[in-house]
């Protein structure tokens, strides 16, 4: 792929969610950030948990499960970083919101849990469709009879076959991010092209795994769960042929 060597791959996932990235997760200016898009979120997930508890799946510095916890409902992470659970330290302590280190094909947590749910694209730091499946099953390991699961995941868009399978989906002051596609093996990396005042430009890569919306119904379907709603977003907007993401619920059966 385009400026990335193939050793990005043998990378794992703890190094590049390093005290770096940790420190500077809440300060890019990203929309998953404003309230419109919070608010919504948090509403949601907490109308899924109901009167139950919820486990968030790679926590990170709890950017969701935070207002989600001060909104009322009990909630348990799992990370696989040691750095992003030191950062998310910082803004609450252990007993507010208890942090499993680990990772989400095969961590557990003690209990059952009304609601497990995996926001903003992170299935994708799974880099194969085994890992994935494994995350179903470990997500519906920990779920209550009639529990739900929650996969918040944008809507692959590869090229045409022939075309450059680049794709800008951010830009902004000081940003442009990027997407390098290989349709071949679904993997695909995100450049992060940082411009400081003075010019100065640092670029970083995130690999990931991209799934289709009906590759992670037959995922919900080999952990014993099934699809009970699709929207294109929290705030339950319709999912049409024109979202760009969605959020898919699958309930144990």
């Amino acid at each position: 792929m385009v400026g990335v060597t193939k050793d990005i791959w043998n990378l794992p996932q703890r190094d590049l969610w390093d005290e770096q990235a940790a420190q500077g997760y809440e300060n890019g200016g990203s929309a998953m950030f404003a309230p419109e898009v919070l608010g919504p979120t948090v509403a949601t997930l907490a109308e899924l948990a109901g009167e139950g508890r919820a486990l968030e799946l790679a926590v990170g510095t709890g950017r969701v499960a935070i207002p989600l916890r001060e909104h009322g409902t009990e909630v348990h992470g799992i990370e696989l970083s040691p750095a992003m659970i030191a950062e998310l330290r910082t803004r609450v302590d252990a007993e507010t919101l208890p942090v499993t280190e680990g990772s989400m094909v095969e961590a557990r947590v003690a209990g059952e849990f009304s609601l497990v749910y995996l926001v903003f694209n992170t299935i994708s730091n799974l880099y194969s469709q085994a890992e994935q499946v494994a995350c179903f099953r470990n997500a519906a390991a920990h779920l209550a009879p009639g529990g739900r699961f929650v996969v918040e995941l944008w809507v692959p868009r590869p090229q045409p076959v022939g075309s450059a399978h680049a794709q800008v989906f951010s830009t902004r002051e000081g940003y442009i991010g990027m997407d390098v596609l290989d349709l071949s093996t679904q993997r695909g990396v995100s450049h992060h092209i940082h411009y400081s005042p003075d010019g100065e430009a640092r670029v970083s890569f995130s690999p990931f795994r991209y799934v289709w919306p009906g590759e992670l119904d037959l995922m919900a379907e080999l952990a014993g769960m099934e699809l009970e709603h699709r929207w294109a977003d929290f705030t339950q907007a319709p999912f049409t042929s024109e979202s760009t993401s969605h959020v898919s619920v699958y309930r144990l059966r």
